[in-house]
């Protein structure tokens, strides 16, 4: 048995009992174990040369024969010991077992030292292996120096993964290659190694699912209910400014939820059974938000980019704005640096694109939605604007979209909105609201780009019957909580359903996402600055740039060549190094493939399923929403498809008649084919 003062030598050769590195001499290494042990410091230190061949620690020292049995019938007891007593009594039971081989036993305790016993990790109670995603990671992504997932992984260029303090360990013995392959380290890596933050997430994600919680730490949510909140502003105790810097909104008085399009009529209103009526006025944005009319306290923009935009707000934020009354030209958001102090900036600075909210005015358009809009009384240079506060000023609808540059030198996104409301404007005397009418002519439109015009029917259109502007076609389904009324009158909140829940798999393979395509990586390239790319985009991203650039000095003399810098695309570290010899991140695209396999065994036992008729009750619903789901990233599929061989066909065309006829002035590129396609799919999915 060991004694008390027994201890071997740490992972660094010091001894653990007198904190002093030994020599060859001095230490004893142990046959079964392979541990190292300080002679001065055993207890019982081996007699001769002849038992220091056969000598084993301590810890592994067997115990009399009469003990053999009670410990293993006990082993399993034993584990409600300390780790070590564990490890001991467990390698015993081993030792002890005379069915196994001298082999099998040696394989044992390897697998039970390293901690890589699979029997253990099967064996876990409450763990489901459905969710039980820490083995496919166990399995691929081991650092190549202690073999346990990777603590603050660093990934090499070869595609090898480590823990930063193994790593860290390797380089610091001047060693300047990879522990695995041999491949040479870049020195700028080795001095200052890069986290990869991918492989971070997903780790932490697949231990959180194996802990059995849902989520991380939980948080305290300072959250205050509908019912519980003044009138007006306020401001909570958490505020550290006073006044309205920190405040909050007060009582919401209607029932839309955030993403509802169109008026608010008198089913949502509650509280006066009217509706939020055109020309109704607020004090602040607060305010405003208060009624629904438009819920954003500062963006200009409410929106979603897959959706459609559901108000906007003329504030004078962009000086490109023009404000006629019944219709006006918007601007989009973006293309301001807003980092830093740089927060109330309003210099462009680059130029604004589709996305983000912008794209959710070019789906409204193209869907002929009604928008909501309100004027500020900080647009000093519209004749319409309020005096004071904030005013509804009613429906419009997005004729047309397109981009040009700005006063500032940067394109900027545009928009032509064009009144359509059943109640007159606020700045006229009539008595019946707008009726349809021509589209004003707009000068801008001669140099403009990218255009965008709706070329179906509006879901937002006149009756010439009913003399009224109406839903044309059925609004869309909101997607954010509403209030509805049960049996006994009782007002509860409800969530519809958008889609089915992602699993653990699928949150886990959506984290190992190009930073180009925004999609899972197809062969995972992993850049010295831990960036993780698919390798056909990274090489699109520099095609057609050299390593090396050529020079002459005044034409007559040859200089010597000069390298290219070429710039990571998540961040300005240069990779042309990395670019010349790129190795594909293995282990990385091992798991992916790991990941994509498995999730479509589940698809298909979930299809089987519903085509044999054994889901009921929920799962059914759950089975419909998958079978949609996939419908419709078929159709994105089908009609982002349909787009891409549009515009290659478009731009074939266009390099064919600029080569055959050079005189022939240049005509800027239509886009109505391509937006054209979109309403057919569009209407393909309706």
């Amino acid at each position: 048995m060991a004694h008390d003062s027994d201890l071997p030598c740490d992972g660094d050769g010091v001894c653990m009992a007198c904190k002093v590195k030994p020599s060859e001499n001095e230490s004893l290494i142990c046959k079964t174990c392979a541990t190292p042990w300080h002679v001065s410091c055993l207890s019982a230190p081996p007699d001769s040369m002849g038992d220091a061949v056969n000598w084993e620690c301590p810890d592994c020292s067997m115990p009399p024969a009469a003990d053999v049995g009670p410990v293993k019938q006990n082993a399993v007891a034993s584990s409600s010991s300390s780790g070590r007593g564990d490890l001991i009594a467990a390698i015993r039971v081993i030792e002890s077992d005379s069915s196994l081989t001298e082999q099998e036993k040696a394989q044992k305790r390897q697998d039970l030292m390293s901690g890589s016993s699979k029997d253990a990790d099967t064996t876990v109670e409450g763990v489901n292996p459905d969710k039980d995603v820490l083995n496919i990671l166990d399995a691929s992504l081991n650092c190549s120096m202690c073999m346990q997932l990777p603590e603050r992984p660093v990934t090499t260029p070869c595609g090898h993964n480590f823990c930063l303090k193994c790593f860290q360990k390797w380089v610091g013995q001047r060693k300047s290659t990879c522990a695995n392959c041999r491949t040479p380290i870049p020195a700028k890596m080795a001095n200052q190694p890069r986290i990869n933050s991918a492989l971070v997430i997903a780790i932490r994600m697949a231990r959180t699912m194996r802990s059995g919680a849902s989520s991380g730490s939980s948080k305290v949510s300072h959250f205050v209910h509908n019912q519980n909140r003044p009138d007006k502003a306020f401001t909570t105790e958490r505020a550290k400014k006073t006044g309205k810097a920190n405040a909050c909104s007060g009582k919401i008085f209607v029932t839309i939820p955030g993403d509802h399009f169109g008026p608010i009529s008198a089913d949502n209103d509650p509280e006066r059974n009217v509706g939020v009526m055109v020309g109704e006025t607020w004090e602040d944005r607060f305010e405003c938000r208060q009624w629904g009319a438009h819920f954003p306290h500062v963006a200009g923009i409410a929106g979603q980019s897959d959706y459609g935009a559901q108000s906007v707000a003329l504030s004078g934020g962009y000086e490109d704005d023009e404000d006629h009354g019944e219709w006006f030209l918007y601007t989009g958001s973006g293309g301001r640096d807003l980092s830093g102090n740089k927060r109330t900036n309003k210099l462009q600075s680059f130029d604004q694109k589709f996305e983000k909210l912008n794209e959710a005015l070019r789906v409204s358009c193209l869907k002929g939605y009604p928008v909501r809009v309100v004027r500020s009384h900080k647009e000093k240079r519209s004749s319409y604007a309020p005096d004071k506060g904030v005013r509804y000023d009613g429906i419009y609808r997005i004729e047309k979209c397109w981009r040009k540059p700005g006063k500032q030198g940067f394109k900027v996104c545009r928009y032509l909105f064009v009144r359509c409301d059943n109640d007159p404007a606020p700045w006229t005397s009539d008595e019946h609201g707008d009726r349809p009418r021509a589209l004003p002519a707009i000068k801008e439109l001669k140099g403009a780009s990218d255009m965008t015009e709706r070329k179906g029917a509006p879901a937002w259109d006149y009756d010439e019957e009913k003399s009224c502007w109406m839903w044309k076609k059925a609004p869309p389904p909101s997607r954010k909580p509403v209030q509805c009324e049960n049996e006994d009158g009782t007002k509860v909140r409800q969530v519809r359903p958008k889609r089915l829940t992602m699993t653990v798999k699928q949150r886990l393979l959506k984290e190992f996402t190009c930073h180009l395509c925004r999609e899972v990586m197809n062969h995972p390239l992993t850049t010295p600055c831990a960036h993780n790319f698919c390798k056909a985009c990274l090489d699109g991203a520099f095609a057609g740039q050299s390593f090396t650039r050529q020079r002459t000095c005044e034409g007559r003399r040859t200089l010597r060549a000069q390298k290219n810098i070429m710039k990571c695309p998540s961040c300005p570290t240069d990779i042309s190094d990395f670019l010349q010899n790129p190795q594909i991140n293995r282990e990385l695209m091992n798991v992916i493939e790991s990941l994509k396999r498995q999730i479509e065994e589940e698809n298909a036992a979930l299809s089987a399923d519903v085509d044999d008729g054994s889901l009921d009750g929920n799962n059914e619903i759950l089975a419909d929403e998958a079978v949609e789901t996939d419908k419709c990233v078929e159709d994105d599929k089908e009609g982002a498809q349909l787009v891409n061989e549009t515009e290659t066909k478009q731009t074939h065309k266009r390099k064919r008649s600029s080569s055959i006829d050079n005189v022939s002035p240049k005509k800027p590129v239509d886009k109505s084919d391509v937006v054209h396609n979109l309403e057919e799919v569009d209407t393909a999915h309706t």
